[in-house]
This record gives C-alpha cells, sequence and structure tokens, in this order.
C-alpha cells in the first residue's frame, strides 16, 4: 500500500461514508499503488471489477429473483441475462 494512505480510522471518518467516496478512496490507491505505471483502460477495468459483485449482491439481496434486481439495477432483464453470461454469475433462487 502506498505510505499516502488515504484511509482514515473509524474516529476520523465522517459516517455514512458514501458509495462516492468510497469509489474515489479507493480509485485513488490504486493509481498511487501504480506508480510510474501506464494504466490503460481504466474504464474498462474498473466495470469488469465492480459490475460483477454489484449484480452478485443485489442478486443476493433478492433472494435469486432477476427481475427485481434488474428493476433495482435500472437495466432490461435481457441485459442483465447478458451480463450473467459474460460474468458467468450463477444465478439460484432463494440463496444466490
Amino acid at each position: 500500500m502506498s505510505s499516502k494512505s488515504v484511509t482514515k480510522t473509524a474516529a476520523e471518518q465522517s459516517y455514512p461514508i458514501t458509495l462516492r467516496q468510497s469509489v474515489q478512496d479507493a480509485i485513488r490507491l490504486y493509481l498511487e499503488d501504480m506508480g510510474q505505471s501506464q494504466t490503460e483502460c481504466l474504464y474498462q477495468t474498473l466495470l469488469a471489477e465492480v459490475e460483477p459483485p454489484l449484480i452478485e449482491e443485489v442478486l443476493r439481496y433478492t433472494r435469486g429473483n432477476q427481475s427485481k434486481t434488474a428493476r433495482i439495477l435500472g437495466i432490461t432483464h435481457n441485459t442483465l441475462r447478458t451480463k450473467l453470461n459474460r460474468y458467468d454469475i450463477p444465478v439460484t433462487n432463494g440463496n444466490s
């Protein structure tokens, strides 16, 4: 990890920390850890790292209900199915 860690102690953080701030902190740390190395396709890399766990957690939240998951994510059911296949995310109703 970088010596310029932006992680704050519990006493220093204002709660609740926003999702935006969490993502911003993670990207800052990632870029600092990269040092002088050039990152390529950061946008695609970010999507590939963030989208699968987002879908998995919403599926878990909806107990595998793909219609509810698609609605919560703001995408169509067909788009969800495409992403499930792309990321090889298994779907089990009741305990995803």
